[in-house]
Formats: structure tokens, C-alpha cells, sequence
């Protein structure tokens, strides 16, 4: 692996070793094609409140991770086709006078609000691969505010090793769930353990739902969301 992206890939993988334990996340699934990623947390916040944080990233997206080293360069266009991208100011010298330069990390296809926003990019290091990446952020109203699923999925050809880089980038979505659970103030991450225990018993055929404050379902949220049933 060249020497650029190795450095590239172990400085996420570091990142990933600090995201805070009240985000919960794993790597859900990975194979020679790709990978999916799932991060959960739980805010205090409303729906609302959530959707108009999450559409902010220059409010929670971490430094480390643009092009400009300053998420204040970062902007979101909650609509489809919009652009989630980031301005590069200009560096002037006394010599030339600089030119700004810009970034794109994201296209929105899918904007619901306080329920789900989907975005198609590939972030970060993956940029320079031919994969695409398909980011959805489910949000669901619980008891104790709002539950925020990442969902990442990622395919396509890369020069990385799959396990590695799938555990890297799963590392960086946990720290950018984390900033946005920062600012809207974290309650927990909910317990798949207990999820599962309150699953629906096949053999009695008991239909009931698992409660969304246990697993926050990112198929209920992209369901038919022009239903308000």
C-alpha cells in the first residue's frame, strides 16, 4: 500500500480509537465489494432541533476531517441535489494574489425534514477511489428526544484492504455522530442486547415492534415518509 494513503488510513483509524463510547457503532457488514457501517446515539433534543443542527455541519463536523482545516468553511443544501461542500479560502502571498478553491463531499438525493437526509459521496481518503458511498442519517423520536442512525455503505473498487479501512472510516462516522451529539447534548446509546430481547417471538407470531429508542430503523425512516400515520 503507497505510503501516503497508508498514513492516510492509520490517522483514521486513530480517530476512531478516541470516538466517544456514548456513540454506539460497529461495522454491520463487509465483504470484497465493500462495506456498511451503522452508528447510533441518543440526544436530548427534538426532531427539530436535530434536523436544523444536522443541516449545520460547520457547527459539529470535526476539523481533522475537511479539506481547509476549519469546518466553518463546511455548508449543507438540505435539498435534493444540493451540495454538502466546503470553501477553501484563497492564500495570498506577496507575490500572487490567491484564488480560493472548493470541495465537494456530498450530494443530497434525499431531504426529509426531522425524519432522514440521504447524501451519495464518498468522504475522506475514499475520494481518490473509484467507489461510490451512500450515506443515510435516519432520526427518530424516542422518549428521551431523538435517535440518530448513520448508516454509511460503500462499494465500488479501492486500493485499500477492506477490514482496515472499513473499521477506519466506521471510526470517522462515530466521531462525527459524536460532535453532532456534543452539541445537542447525548443521553446514551441505545442497547441492541435489549433490542433484541424484544424482538418479535417467530414462534408465538407476536407482531410487536421493537421499540424504536432500541434500534432506530433507518428502512422505517426512508419507508413511505409521506405518510404521517
Amino acid at each position: 500500500m503507497p505510503k501516503i494513503r497508508t498514513a492516510v488510513l492509520l490517522v483514521a483509524v486513530a480517530a476512531a480509537a478516541l470516538a466517544p463510547a456514548a456513540v454506539s457503532a460497529k461495522v454491520v457488514k463487509q465483504d470484497a465489494a465493500g462495506f456498511v457501517t451503522r452508528d447510533t446515539v441518543v440526544v436530548e433534543s427534538t426532531p427539530r432541533e436535530t434536523w436544523m443542527a444536522l443541516i449545520s455541519p460547520a457547527k459539529w463536523w470535526n476539523e481533522a476531517h475537511t479539506w481547509s482545516g476549519d469546518p466553518a468553511n463546511l455548508s449543507l443544501a438540505p435539498q435534493a441535489g444540493g451540495c454538502f461542500c466546503e470553501r477553501i479560502p484563497e492564500v495570498e502571498t506577496r507575490a500572487d494574489v490567491g484564488l480560493a478553491g472548493s470541495a465537494q463531499h456530498m450530494t443530497v438525493v434525499h431531504a426529509a425534514p426531522d425524519k432522514a437526509l440521504r447524501m451519495r459521496g464518498a468522504l475522506g481518503p475514499l475520494q481518490s477511489e473509484a467507489v461510490t458511498g451512500v450515506l443515510t442519517i435516519a432520526l427518530a423520536e424516542v422518549e428521551q428526544g431523538t435517535a440518530i442512525t448513520f448508516e454509511y455503505v460503500v462499494g465500488g473498487y479501492m486500493r485499500y484492504e477492506m477490514p482496515p479501512i472499513a473499521e477506519a472510516v466506521d471510526g470517522v462516522m462515530s466521531q462525527q455522530l459524536a460532535g453532532l451529539a456534543a452539541l445537542l447534548g447525548p443521553v446514551g446509546a441505545p442497547s441492541e442486547e435489549k433490542g433484541e430481547e424484544k424482538a418479535p417471538d417467530e414462534s408465538t407470531g407476536n407482531d410487536a415492534d421493537v421499540p424504536p429508542e432500541k434500534k432506530p430503523s433507518v428502512e422505517e425512516a426512508f419507508g413511505d415518509l409521506s405518510d404521517d400515520e
